[in-house]
């Protein structure tokens, strides 16, 4: 059995990521789902919301780069075919909506007519012009994604659990 650990910056890429996309679904479906009523307060959840989406986005391509560069260790020997498989899709795809779903938030935000600024200290140019029917459809798209994201890390966690109860093959151990 394969327990070869990730390098640490793999792991420290993996966790800052992962708690940072924590934030960023609850800050979400926060704004989403109940509405602030100040609009200041709802400004600065949009903020932090798009600030993180902006943090996520590079520490993702760094984390490719790294990813590159350094491997990650083999999966168990006898790791089965469809679970391969299963593993590697999922995680192209987590990478995908990683990248994506920022861009799009992004797109949207300017389509909606407002500029982003990360933290409220570093504006970002407006690659779109205020446009709402873009907006809808940017939005929509935005939507999607993340609840595919929050399916898919879903998954992601399902598979550690399987890995760590079921196969008990210490797969998990390799990340932490």
């Amino acid at each position: 059995m394969n327990t070869a650990r990730y390098a640490a910056p793999a792991r420290a890429f993996h966790w800052v990521t992962a708690a940072l996309v924590a934030v960023i679904i609850v800050v979400g479906l926060w704004i989403a789902y109940f509405r602030p009523e100040e609009e200041a307060f709802k400004l600065r959840l949009y903020n932090v919301h798009e600030s993180l989406g902006v943090i996520v986005w590079l520490l993702t391509l760094m984390r490719l780069v790294y990813r590159r560069r350094h491997p990650p260790p083999p999966l168990p020997a006898d790791t089965p075919a469809a679970i391969r498989t299963a593993a590697h899709a999922s995680h192209v795809l987590l990478y995908v909506l990683l990248l994506t779903l920022p861009v799009i938030g992004f797109l949207a935000t300017n389509a909606w007519g407002f500029p982003l600024s990360v933290f409220g200290v570093l504006p970002l140019p407006s690659p779109v012009g205020k446009d709402e029917e873009l907006a809808k459809i940017l939005a929509l798209l935005h939507r999607i994604g993340a609840l595919s994201i929050i399916a898919l890390i879903g998954v992601h966690i399902a598979g550690a659990l399987y890995h760590t109860f079921i196969r008990k093959d210490a797969l998990l151990r390799r990340m932490l």
